[in-house]
């Protein structure tokens, strides 16, 4: 009979644990949702902008690949180079950073400020 209880405690004790370490590495608990980026806040190329390219694209785009995406040419060289047009879903630069070769380089978020930046008017503001 007291060996009988001791199995049983012992399984609903192992069923807890499992139950417990489901619920710890629950994949939905942990998962992380980027902020929402406004399609209504003008994005300044300055501050929203140029730090995307400067933290994600400037290993290859920094003078030597065109277009040149360090601070300071950036902005002329996505306008002159044709790279920015409206509507943003039909820009070269969008159309890069969404393409398979290029979209593990920036987050979604990023790509939205682009995308809402460029049918802004793609301002140098």
């Amino acid at each position: 009979m007291n060996r009988t209880l001791n199995s049983i405690r012992q399984i609903l004790i192992a069923f807890v644990l499992l139950a417990a370490i489901a619920g710890i590495s629950s994949c939905e608990k942990y998962s992380f949702t980027p902020p929402a980026v406004n399609p209504d806040v003008v994005l300044l190329y300055q501050t929203d902008i140029q730090p995307i390219f400067s933290s994600n694209c400037l290993t290859c785009h920094g003078s030597k690949l065109a277009p040149d995406l360090r601070d300071g040419f950036s902005f002329q060289a996505l306008t002159k180079g044709g790279y920015v047009i409206a509507p943003g879903e039909t820009s070269k630069i969008y159309l890069k950073m969404t393409g398979a070769d290029h979209s593990p380089r920036s987050s979604g978020v990023d790509k939205l400020k682009v995308l809402y930046w460029i049918n802004q008017g793609a301002l140098n503001n």
